[in-house]
């Protein structure tokens, strides 16, 4: 397996930059913006890839079972984590954030603070039991979850069955062992998907899913997704810049530039209209009910990931979709636009490449594909 990435890269969390590139320039190589995939080094075998903003964390599951960094005070791409040299070998999960570094490993877990010299983590959790070991999928932990802001731990009941959970910039969204979806947090651009834009202090079912099971879920910024049993994707929240992959005003006024009226904004709330519609084009600003979106008509969907304001989707067939903001060529599609509706990405097409995996940063992506050909061996 071989891991790409593409998009915010000025903290060479990507790839090193070039002496030659600037603050702002756009690349295929290296720079600030990598708008076309590139193959990251030294990522062969098994691994898992947590991006935060600044940072890339490196999950190494063969042999070596140790976490790496880079970007920004990583001291270099091939030096394992931290100020204190923690020693990772044995981690089975983490994650990263712009603050904190977690690790999963199979008697404990660590929440180590990036900017301090502490030798000792700034949170830590013993596992007693293997099946409490069973049950860690990070940001869950054993009888709650881990946050990127302190308060570090927070609680959950184990009525809810946590199977997973996606942390976006607000808000919660977590999916049960039996495939229901709860919400939580701000509301204020419908990522709750509740039909309003209001708060929600504690989890709250997500009803218009209700009877139909999801196997995956995902957080961006303020948007939030999940795919269904049947590969079936399904979006609501902000669509300022196409991240749900509807029509959005703000994408299609840019690239039309004509002086004729716009259409009004359509927003899915409780009256199903928050805006006003003047014209048979409707846009979507806020989608606060969670809506079907057709990314490929001829394949499901098996898994997606959401960055701050963008979306990637791998299907069972191994193709890559991206839209959404594209500012830092963090869709792929060679480009520093932004989508307001799913798009190939052909890189990996066009290199006899199946994607089995994404994982988004808030400004870039990253992707694990193997050859094709190995997958018929």
């Amino acid at each position: 397996m071989r891991w790409f990435g593409f998009g915010f890269n000025a903290f060479a969390q990507i790839c090193v930059q070039e002496k030659s590139d600037k603050e702002g320039s756009s690349s295929a190589a290296g720079g600030v913006k990598v708008n076309v995939p590139i193959e990251l080094k030294n990522h062969v075998g098994r691994s898992k890839i947590r991006a935060s903003w600044s940072r890339k964390a490196s999950l190494f599951l063969d042999e070596e079972k140790s976490v790496r960094l880079a970007g920004f005070c990583a001291f270099s791409s091939n030096e394992s984590f931290s100020p204190v040299m923690v020693d990772t070998r044995g981690c089975r999960d983490a994650i990263i954030s712009e603050t904190h570094l977690t690790l999963a490993f199979p008697d404990r877990i660590e929440c180590w603070d990036l900017q301090s010299k502490e030798k000792v983590p700034s949170w830590s959790m013993e596992i007693l039991t293997q099946s409490q070991n069973s049950d860690v999928n990070l940001p869950l932990v054993p009888g709650g979850y881990i946050s990127p802001k302190t308060p570090i731990f927070h609680s959950l009941s184990s009525h809810l069955q946590a199977k997973s959970l996606a942390l976006g910039g607000e808000h919660a969204i977590l999916l049960t062992a039996a495939g229901a979806v709860y919400t939580w947090g701000q509301g204020s651009h419908g990522e709750l998907g509740h039909g309003g834009l209001i708060p929600e202090e504690e989890p709250r079912t997500v009803e218009a899913l209700w009877g139909m099971s999801m196997r995956s879920v995902a957080a961006g910024g303020w948007h939030s997704v999940c795919v269904g049993d049947g590969g079936d994707l399904y979006v609501w929240g902000w669509n300022e810049s196409g991240q749900l992959g509807l029509p959005s005003r703000g994408l299609r006024k840019a690239s039309q530039q004509k002086s004729e009226p716009q259409a009004g904004e359509l927003c899915g709330s409780v009256s199903a209209c928050l805006g006003e519609e003047r014209h048979e084009e409707v846009y979507i600003s806020i989608q606060a009910f969670p809506a079907l979106v057709d990314v490929s008509p001829s394949c499901e969907i098996r898994t997606v990931s959401c960055g701050s304001r963008h979306t990637a989707a791998v299907t069972t067939t191994g193709c890559l979709y991206t839209w959404g903001w594209g500012e830092y060529g963090q869709l792929g599609h060679q480009t520093t636009t932004n989508l307001d509706e799913p798009k190939c990405v052909e890189f990996f097409r066009n290199e006899n490449l199946h994607v089995v995996d994404v994982v988004c940063g808030p400004w870039n992506t990253f992707t694990a594909a193997v050859k094709k050909e190995v997958l018929a061996t």
